[in-house]
């Protein structure tokens, strides 16, 4: 099956060849059918391999059809993602399947200017790409509607709710026409993403293309039990062996992500980092950075995990692991993209036993253990030592004694 056999309208298909798009993934042959018939859609699909243009094709080619100018302040088409990097990646590939048509696209994320927002919107939009709280900023000010908005894509909805979009949702659905078409694409089904499927979408078509939880295939995983304090010694030394190739850091609070970018820079990297205090114009100058291989290591705190879409990050380093269990496939879904293979090596000191067994039982299956020996909290003592950082594996007790984690960033 080829692009041309989904129904799209000719002027999209030619607009993928000239990318040099010519084979649907997956989830794209499963989920662009239904989609183009009006049907809501619920779409799982691991991260990489290509929803956006699963929702963004045939929500593309509806407005194609409509064949009038959007009234002031009116969107028809609403797209919600949860960070702003993502948004602003879903904005990029779908300018780029609109290119040469009347469709107005537009993005509204915090951390830009609200009024320049609102002027661009002020003369109407056919598609729109939001953060939740920077929409609801627009229209407490009137400076959009939804009241003519039929479509509705739901982006990423796991991570909504991980991060209490779930009020901002509520308070938006309701401002959109009543007939209208939804579809909502995650990577992993939680509990209340059922509850929120229920709530938002109408006899929907499931298509699922991996297991909730499953990694890419590509992706080969490591974990070394090392002291929190000698981590960033460990991650200095594995990053020295392959200075000219990406890498993807991921810690768990802002100012963490801070210093040890910072702690990099010192020793030589090309390092820069993203993460919640820095304004949108710092975030996508990294990015961008990154992207062209002027800085070749990232830290990010996971406000970046769904919104980097960038071939050739060839290594993921968890130097902090994740709270959420889930947002390890999401960080590490950031590597071995578009076919390509990665790594992701994980960095366990002793208060993140929990996690990691946390993130094993998502995955149903364990991490291949490449340096240092599982932590164990014996009773009343300190848990017992690890190998060095990145020495031969020991045979070492059975892994226990939950820590408590930071709080997240």
């Amino acid at each position: 099956m080829d692009f041309d056999m989904l129904g799209l309208a000719p002027r999209l298909t030619a607009a993928l060849a000239e990318q040099g798009i010519t084979d649907p993934t997956p989830i794209q042959k499963q989920a662009i059918p239904p989609a183009m018939e009006g049907r809501d859609v619920l779409g799982l699909a691991q991260t990489g391999t290509g929803k956006t243009a699963a929702f963004g094709l045939p929500l593309v080619d509806a407005l194609l059809k409509v064949g009038t100018k959007p009234a002031p302040k009116s969107v028809r088409g609403l797209v919600l993602a949860p960070t702003r990097e993502l948004a602003k990646q879903i904005s990029d590939n779908v300018k780029g399947f609109t290119g040469g048509t009347h469709l107005k696209v537009n993005l509204v994320v915090g951390g830009a200017s609200l009024n320049a927002q609102a002027q661009r919107l002020a003369r109407g939009t056919d598609l729109l790409v939001a953060t939740p709280g920077r929409l609801i900023d627009l229209l407490d000010r009137g400076a959009v509607s939804l009241s003519e908005t039929r479509f509705l894509v739901l982006d990423e909805a796991d991570q909504m709710l991980d991060l209490g979009f779930i009020h901002a949702l509520r308070k938006i659905a309701p401002l959109l026409a009543r007939e209208r078409q939804t579809l909502l694409f995650s990577a992993t089904m939680p509990k209340q993403m059922g509850e929120l499927a229920d709530t938002y979408l109408s006899d929907p078509v499931r298509v699922e293309v991996a297991r909730s939880g499953q990694v890419a295939d590509k992706v080969s995983q490591e974990v070394h039990f090392v002291a929190q304090t000698e981590k960033t010694a460990l991650l200095k030394d594995r990053l020295s062996g392959h200075r000219e190739e990406r890498a993807l850091v991921f810690a768990r609070t802002k100012h963490g992500a801070e210093r040890l970018m910072k702690s990099l820079v010192s020793a030589g990297f090309p390092a820069a980092s993203i993460h919640g205090n820095k304004s949108q114009g710092q975030r996508g100058r990294a990015i961008d950075a990154f992207r062209s291989g002027d800085t070749r290591v990232l830290v990010a705190t996971d406000v970046a995990a769904r919104g980097i879409d960038i071939p050739g990050v060839a290594h993921v380093y968890n130097y902090d692991l994740p709270n959420v269990a889930e947002n390890y496939v999401h960080r590490i879904g950031r590597t071995a993209r578009a076919g390509q293979s990665g790594r992701a090596v994980a960095f366990c000191a002793p208060a993140e036993m929990g996690e990691l067994r946390d993130i094993e039982k998502a995955l149903k299956a364990s991490i291949p253990v490449a340096g240092g020996t599982p932590w164990e909290a014996p009773r009343g003592g300190r848990p017992a030592p690890a190998g060095k950082p990145g020495g031969k594996q020991q045979r070492g007790p059975r892994r226990g004694g939950r820590g408590r984690g930071r709080k997240a960033a």
